[in-house]
C-alpha cells in the first residue's frame, strides 16, 4: 500500500520538531518536506522571528527540502490565506502531496481554522501530536535529547525575562502555574537546535534582546558566521 505523502508545517520550534519525530515513526507516512512562512521584509520566520539561515540548517539536518511561503509585512489575513493556497496547489501538483501536518496540541479554534483553510485545496490536515498532555510531552521532549531556546515571549502571559533562555525542566519549574509547559497558548515560542529528529546540532550565537509589538524577542544566529 502506498504511503501518504505529507508536508509538515514547520515553525522552527519544539512542537513542530516533535511532530517531525512522531511522523517519522509512522510507517504509513512519507515525509516530502517542511513548509515555513517567512516575513519577507525581515527574512525571518513569521511570529517566531527566527532567522531564515537557522531554518535552512534545520531542514538540512532533518534531510528534508524546505518549502518557503513568502509573506509581506504587514500581512493581512487574506494575503496569508492566498499564499497558503498557492503553496498547497504547488505542493499537490509538483510533489504529489496529499496532506499537511501541524504540531498543534489543544487549541480547537486554531485546528478548525487550519481545517477550513485547507478544505478547498484537496489536501488533508493531520495533527499527529493533538491531545497529548503538555506536561508529559515537555518531559518526553527533554528526555529525548531535544534542545531548544526561547526566542519569543508574550509578557502579558509569561515572564519576559525567560526570553533567550534554554528550554529546560528547570525553566519550566520556574514558570507560573498558568503558563502551559509547551507554550501552547502563545506564552512563548522556541527554536530547536538539537534533537532526535536531526542528524546533528546547530551551534547558536546569542544576539540582541528586543521588545517589539508587545512581545520580547531574543535573536540567535549560527555561531561563527
Amino acid at each position: 500500500m502506498p504511503k501518504r505523502r505529507v508536508v509538515l508545517s514547520w515553525s522552527s520550534g519544539k512542537d513542530s520538531a516533535w511532530c517531525l519525530h512522531v511522523l517519522r515513526q509512522d510507517p504509513e507516512v512519507e515525509l516530502v518536506g517542511l513548509l515555513t512562512t517567512f516575513n519577507s521584509d525581515a527574512d525571518r520566520v513569521a511570529m517566531h522571528a527566527v532567522r531564515r539561515e537557522l531554518v535552512t540548517r534545520q531542514a538540512a539536518l532533518a534531510d528534508l527540502p524546505l518549502f518557503a511561503v513568502e509573506l509581506p509585512w504587514p500581512c493581512p489575513n487574506g494575503a496569508y490565506e492566498k499564499a497558503t493556497h498557492e503553496a498547497a496547489a504547488m505542493l499537490e501538483a509538483d510533489h504529489g502531496v496529499e496532506a499537511m501536518a501541524f504540531g498543534d496540541l489543544f487549541l480547537e479554534d486554531i485546528r478548525r481554522y487550519r481545517e477550513q483553510l485547507f478544505a478547498d485545496t484537496g489536501m488533508e490536515t493531520l495533527f499527529p501530536v493533538w491531545g497529548l498532555n503538555t506536561a508529559k510531552l515537555a518531559s518526553d521532549m527533554l528526555d529525548s535529547g531535544l534542545e531548544a531556546v526561547v526566542t519569543c515571549v508574550d509578557p502579558s502571559q509569561c515572564p519576559a525575562e525567560i526570553v533567550g533562555s534554554a528550554y529546560t525542566q528547570h525553566l519550566l519549574d520556574s514558570l507560573p502555574a498558568t503558563v502551559d509547559p509547551c507554550g501552547e497558548n502563545g506564552e512563548f515560542h522556541t527554536l530547536v537546535h538539537a534533537g532526535p529528529m536531526f542528524s546533528g546540532s546547530i551551534a547558536l550565537e546569542a544576539g540582541d534582546r528586543v521588545d517589539r509589538n508587545g512581545f520580547a524577542f531574543a535573536d540567535f544566529s549560527i555561531a561563527g558566521r
